[in-house]
């Protein structure tokens, strides 16, 4: 929109850089994956050891930082072979990073760029994670055929995670492919997982480990149960790494950081002046607000709100155009944006610098104040992941 444009010129100073997608991102681990137990059509980019199988857990919310502040309750994890640090995609949501994960492609490319995020054949806003809108089709709406479709052609390829996420939308879009083996318990994930290892042939593992996120956003990365997480999951993935057959490679890895927000620091912002007039739409996340402007917005009306929200908010924010964000790489080269995911994403990106979560009450739950840990902007904490090599 240009008439927003005319007041945000070029990127905002100190903006973080674009993940790197194609070298250290996570869209490089399934395809480095494939690549090193020799399915054709694959890269190694990450430089992964040959094998004949791979398993790569994925713990959701698992950051860099959060793991290094915490090693001490987590010596597997924090002794393992570290393959160094990777990108979440932007923005630094499950959806987004799991989808290119799955598909071994940038947001730009796979369309699912972020949490909720506006469907513009229907104007409407859907969500992308737990609340998938049926009416979207999961397959129509990210149509990049994914890494485990890809890989089944070769090898055996395994889903191991939670029954619930056996027939989700986020799984049909971004991590369809080969079986699904459901496991609810995290002894009964690992169980589950360790029965498809099976010593004569190559196989590629998905293992998805979500309570770790959900305790974050709960309690707090930085709360006593977190860390009983951390423990927890430490003490199973070494049960399992004790167990897997020889020429097995296991890696560990996230989809985003995370970081603490007081109460004071999560706001309703439709209850503040200015900062809607001329929206159409909200959508994205707490931490990467993206604004939906109505058609025609003038350049005064565009030029009030971003006053409005320079006014609230000054220095614990970025503000993004689409189209600077787009430009610079954030969602993928910009060639590989599709045209119909353009529209997906808001006019106006409001992203956190600091501790700060961002709900519209309109249309979301009072009950969201409650959640302590948040992500989805461009902060180390939240955009580094560890890539670590148990096995």
């Amino acid at each position: 929109m240009r008439a927003l444009e005319e007041h945000l010129p070029g990127l905002p100073e100190g903006l973080p850089a674009p993940p790197r997608y194609g070298t250290r991102s996570v869209a490089e681990v399934l395809g480095s994956a494939a690549a090193s137990i020799g399915v054709p059509g694959f890269t190694d980019a990450l430089g992964l050891p040959a094998a004949r199988r791979v398993v790569v857990v994925l713990v959701d919310g698992l950051g860099r930082a959060q793991l290094r502040a915490r090693a001490g309750h987590a010596p597997l994890l924090s002794g393992a072979q570290a393959l160094g640090t990777l990108d979440a995609a932007f923005p630094t949501t499950t959806a987004a990073s799991l989808a290119s994960l799955g598909t071994g492609t940038p947001p730009g490319r796979h369309g699912l760029v972020g949490y909720d995020v506006l469907d513009p054949a229907r104007d409407a806003v859907v969500n992308q994670l737990g609340g998938w809108d049926p009416a979207v089709d999961p397959a129509r709406w990210q149509p990049v055929p994914t890494v485990l479709e890809r890989a089944a052609e070769h090898v055996d390829v395994v889903t191991v995670s939670r029954h619930r996420f056996a027939g989700s939308g986020l799984t049909g879009a971004a991590l369809r492919g080969g079986r699904f083996v459901p496991a609810d318990g995290p002894a009964a994930r690992v169980s589950t997982a360790l029965d498809q290892l099976a010593p004569g042939r190559e196989s590629l593992v998905y293992f998805y480990w979500d309570e770790l996120d959900r305790t974050g956003h709960a309690r707090g990365w930085e709360s006593t149960e977190w860390t009983e997480q951390l423990e927890e999951l430490d003490g199973a993935l070494r049960r399992f790494v004790a167990r897997v057959p020889k020429h097995t490679t296991v890696l560990v890895t996230g989809d985003h950081g995370m970081l603490d927000v007081p109460a004071a620091a999560r706001a309703d912002y439709s209850a503040l002046p200015g900062l809607l007039d001329g929206v159409r739409h909200t959508a994205g996340e707490p931490r990467a607000v993206q604004l939906h402007l109505e058609p025609g917005l003038s350049s005064r009306e565009a030029g009030d709100l971003v006053a409005a929200w320079r006014e609230h908010f000054g220095s614990r924010t970025w503000l993004v155009t689409r189209e600077a964000a787009l430009a610079a790489g954030y969602f993928g080269p910009p060639a590989q944006v599709r045209d119909e995911v353009r529209g997906r994403i808001g006019d106006l990106l409001v992203l956190a610098r600091e501790p700060l979560a961002l709900f519209d009450l309109r249309r979301q739950p009072a009950s969201v104040l409650a959640m302590v840990g948040q992500h989805g902007s461009l902060t180390r904490a939240e955009r580094e992941v560890p890539l670590l090599r148990l096995a």
